[in-house]
């Protein structure tokens, strides 16, 4: 395959209600889009990828001029270079060729599933295929963001459930935990519940954080910062709620070492966090050979992400609901066609390669900046 050009597009797309977390609040998202164009014996194909990264570097060092001014100036010249050079441009092998370039996963991760696409469309196969998807749909879950009150809290949760969202995960910080985990309980029973912190307390909280194995969780997610494997492994020793981690595990390595020192019992899986689907499907093998269950997280994505979420969401290690939401969990227009839940479930696009596009006249409305680097 041979790559002509690159396009990076940068998209603003209005939030259907605000996104608050532990760290911020979104109104809206400006997600930038990969398009690599490519000849395959002869044939010209086109191939998308999603850049995860948030308008500021809040969630991570990663944010979005950065990382488009990474993808400009370093990455993508550094692909074209290696392909002048004789190198045959595959998924596989962008994260060799890119491999001296320090960081910047969120960024390499699109790159990568841009090519990924490409690669894919161009020999009719789809990224379900690809992974090794067992199923044809996944369970979804849902992400509930921080509230003003508790009322409102419990009014969206019931609105998510009434649309058959089967798994609600609950964002909390000091000060909004305890509260709004009991409320939630207490009104709608057994349901599957889960928290996020957002790494937003410290060992320190733990005798707050040990009050919420009495709602019978299903996990508390990243409650500390996400450098410290040793404190998470000392707070699961302390709850009986399984502890899990996601802003923690930005590798393969970093995974086998969370698991190895009993720091996450189970890991929230985001290709862009990681650096790329490939790495991610490499967090699933080493997960599943350890006997520790993984479910793949959200970052608002469009269409774009959603299609290749779902597909590596279909590996049979995906054992609990990911945040695989319908598309108007987030967007009242998606750039592709919509995402819809169908009895609890997303379906996973069997098309070739990510099996959806943007739609021409729905991108040219919300595209803010664009810029093409090509091939010499």
């Amino acid at each position: 395959m041979h790559i002509l050009d690159v396009e990076l597009i940068t998209v603003r797309l209005p939030l259907v209600s605000p996104f608050t977390t532990s760290f911020s609040t979104q109104t809206e998202r400006t997600p930038l889009l990969v398009k690599v164009t490519a000849l395959e014996d002869g044939v010209r194909t086109v191939g998308w990828g999603e850049c995860v990264a948030l308008n500021d570097p809040v969630y991570s060092e990663e944010y979005l001029d950065g990382a488009r001014s990474m993808l400009e100036s370093y990455l993508i010249p550094i692909l074209f270079a290696a392909q002048a050079a004789g190198t045959d441009i595959t998924a596989e092998r962008v994260g060799h060729v890119l491999r001296h370039i320090v960081g910047h996963r969120m960024a390499k991760s699109a790159l990568e599933m841009a090519v990924l696409d490409a690669q894919l469309r161009a020999a009719g196969r789809s990224f379900a295929d690809f992974f090794g998807a067992t199923v044809d749909r996944v369970p979804s879950g849902v992400s509930v963001g921080i509230h003003e009150s508790t009322a409102q809290l419990l009014d969206a949760v019931g609105g998510y459930l009434e649309q058959g969202y089967v798994r609600i995960k609950l964002k909390i910080k000091p000060g909004w935990d305890i509260e709004p985990v009991r409320a939630v309980r207490e009104r709608f029973g057994d349901i599957p519940l889960q928290v996020d912190a957002n790494a937003a307390y410290t060992l320190l909280d733990a005798p707050l954080l040990r009050r919420l194995d009495a709602f019978d969780l299903l996990l508390i997610e990243q409650p500390l910062a996400e450098d410290d494997l040793r404190q998470h492994a000392q707070l699961a020793t302390l709850m009986t709620t399984p502890m899990c981690l996601d802003e923690s595990i930005v590798s393969a390595a970093r995974a086998a070492d969370a698991i190895a020192w009993g720091a996450a019992a189970i890991i929230n899986i985001k290709p862009g966090r990681v650096g790329g689907y490939l790495e991610a499907k490499r967090i699933h093998d080493i997960a599943s050979a350890n006997g520790v269950a993984v479910w793949c997280g959200g970052m608002l994505e469009t269409g774009i992400g959603r299609a290749a979420n779902a597909a590596l969401a279909g590996m049979p290690g995906f054992t609990l609901p990911g945040d695989i939401s319908a598309s108007d969990r987030f967007y009242r227009e998606d750039i592709t066609a919509p995402f819809v839940l169908d009895g609890g479930d997303i379906a996973i696009p069997t098309g070739p390669g990510l099996g959806v596009e943007p739609i021409p006249e729905v991108l040219a409305d919300v595209t803010v900046h664009t810029v093409t680097l090509r091939a010499s």
